[in-house]
């Protein structure tokens, strides 16, 4: 299988590439080019946020390629300060014209709580948050809905009450942070689980040092990396890992042509769950900004 043809298949029956390009924005600043190149290796689908601030650099890339806007598949996402039914209406418009678009192909709540926030309050918040989302996707402005950081018991209050099911959660996923029973909830409820930091940002040297991916990656003739890409794919998940260098753009998409036994994809799994970020939903912290609307 290439690149081109590999395609996870959504709820909605809607297509996504099965690997996305991340552009958070501590690995671009404000610099146009790494997006370029990952339009010219063949990425067509592209992570951002408001909270990244690389939305306004994303939609001048592809304005700039001459490739269709509808070859694109563009997803961002409302910060915690953006939330409830006028937040979003606000954020939706922001992100719009940062984009340079006049829709978002996927519309996602970044982070589901405040740290400490009651559960009735919390709940309350996602739900109007949501149906706000779900107002703008009848309007033409959303074409679907996702969800980021989202646990079983965050994503269970949406599904319960949505009318508009989410297609995906995006999850911090990689080996040594497999988070199993998260992504056994998604896929029991037809929602793609999305793996952002599918290399472990910030931990790196951990997931490295573990003797099992430097013995796959020679068994394979691959990098570490793209171990753990594949490990993602064959666990039905789908990342969208980050690179600013031409190379890793590339090699990142060069995963198609080899397959881990099962053996070494529960070898994997098992792996010491010693390289999570620590950004918990429930009890990170998550930073604020002082006024959102000058972005």
């Amino acid at each position: 299988m290439k690149f081109s043809e590999a395609f996870y298949t959504l709820n909605d029956g809607s297509k996504l590439p099965m690997i996305g390009f991340g552009t958070y924005h501590e690995e671009f600043g404000n610099n146009l080019e790494p997006i370029r190149e990952a339009i010219d290796a063949g990425y067509r689908f592209f992570d951002t946020a408001s909270l990244y601030e690389t939305e306004k650099y994303l939609g001048t890339a592809i304005r700039e390629s001459g490739i269709p806007r509808e070859e694109f598949i563009v997803e961002t996402k409302l910060w915690i300060d953006e939330m409830g039914r006028e937040g979003v209406k606000k954020a939706l418009e922001r992100s719009l014209k940062r984009l340079q678009t006049d829709y978002v192909d996927i519309y996602m709540i970044h982070w589901p709580r405040e740290t400490g926030e009651p559960e009735e309050a919390w709940k309350e918040k996602d739900l109007e948050t949501y149906a706000a989302m779900e107002e703008a996707v009848e309007a033409g402005q959303v074409r679907r809905l996702g969800l980021s950081n989202f646990l079983p018991h965050h994503l269970d209050n949406i599904l319960k009450n949505c009318r508009i099911k989410p297609v995906v959660d995006q999850l911090e996923l990689h080996p040594g942070c497999s988070q199993e029973a998260a992504v056994a909830f998604c896929q029991a409820n037809e929602v793609l689980p999305m793996a952002w930091s599918p290399l472990g940002r910030g931990r790196e040297n951990a997931i490295i040092g573990n003797a099992i991916l430097p013995q796959l990656a020679k068994k394979y003739g691959k990098s570490i990396q793209q171990i753990n890409l594949r490990f993602l794919l064959q666990k039905g998940i789908l990342p969208i890992p980050k690179a600013s260098s031409k190379e890793h753009i590339k090699a990142n998409l060069d995963v198609f042509d080899f397959e881990l036994t099962q053996d070494e994809i529960w070898m994997l799994s098992a792996m010491p769950q010693n390289t999570w970020l620590g950004e918990h939903p429930d009890f990170f912290i998550p930073t604020k900004r002082s006024n959102p609307g000058n972005l």
